[in-house]
C-alpha cells in the first residue's frame, strides 16, 4: 500500500455518508491526532472523494491541517466504493473487547490514564475498584457470597460504564458473541486470586 501526503482542500467529501460523527467522537480523534499524530491514512477513490476517513478528515481541518496521509483506489467499481464505505464501518463494531487485558494494561499505566476514547476519571474509577477486590483477595483467599456478589454487581457497572463512553462516539460494542451452535453465548469475565490460583468468574 503506498501512501502519499495530499492537501485537505483537494479532498471531497462524498454526498452520503454511511457513519455519523458525533461531537464526541471528533473531540476524541482530535485528543488522539494530537497524541499520536494521524495514524492511519484516509482512502480516496480517482476523484479524491473520500471513502474512508471521513471523522479523521473533519477533524483534521477542525484542527488547522493542510495536508493528510492518503491512500488512493484508481480501479474500484462504484458498487465496490459503496460496498468498503460499508465494510469499514460495519467491521470495528463486530469487535468484542477483552476486558481483562483492558484492565491489566490500565494497572500497567500506572495512573497515566489519559486515553483517547475514555473518560479518565472512570478509567481510575475502574483501576481503584480491582485494586480493591485484589487486597480483599490477598488479606482473606476466599470471599464470601456477598462479597462475589459485590464483585459481580461492580463488573457489570464497569462494562456499563465502557458501554456509555462507546454510546456516546456511536460506536458501541455488542455484549455477546455468536456460540458455534448459533446461539448467543454471554461474554464471561474473570479475575485469578492470587492465592490459590482459581478463576473467579464475575
Amino acid at each position: 500500500m503506498k501512501i502519499i501526503k495530499m492537501k485537505l482542500a483537494d479532498l471531497v467529501k462524498p454526498e452520503k455518508n454511511v457513519r455519523i460523527h458525533t461531537e464526541q467522537q471528533l473531540k476524541e480523534f482530535q485528543r488522539s491526532i494530537t497524541m499520536f499524530g494521524q495514524i492511519r491514512p484516509i482512502v480516496i477513490d480517482e476523484n479524491n472523494v473520500i471513502l474512508a476517513g471521513n471523522g479523521l478528515y473533519d477533524t483534521l481541518v477542525a484542527m488547522g491541517k493542510d495536508t493528510a496521509d492518503v491512500y488512493r483506489y484508481d480501479n474500484l467499481t462504484e458498487n465496490q466504493k459503496k460496498k468498503l464505505m460499508i465494510a469499514d464501518n460495519k467491521i470495528f463494531n463486530l469487535g468484542i473487547e477483552n476486558l481483562e487485558t483492558l484492565y491489566s494494561f490500565l494497572e500497567d499505566l500506572d495512573g497515566d490514564l489519559d486515553i483517547p476514547g475514555f473518560d479518565e476519571e472512570i478509567l481510575k474509577q475502574m483501576v481503584s475498584e480491582a485494586e480493591d477486590i485484589t487486597s480483599k483477595i490477598s488479606e482473606y483467599g476466599t470471599l464470601d457470597e456477598e462479597e462475589i456478589r459485590n464483585i459481580r454487581e461492580n463488573g457489570e457497572r464497569k462494562d456499563r460504564q465502557i458501554q456509555r463512553i462507546e454510546s456516546e462516539q456511536g460506536d458501541g460494542q455488542p455484549e455477546q458473541e455468536p456460540a458455534e451452535d448459533g446461539d448467543t453465548a454471554e461474554v464471561k469475565k474473570f479475575i485469578i486470586c492470587p492465592k490459590c490460583g482459581e478463576k473467579i468468574w464475575l
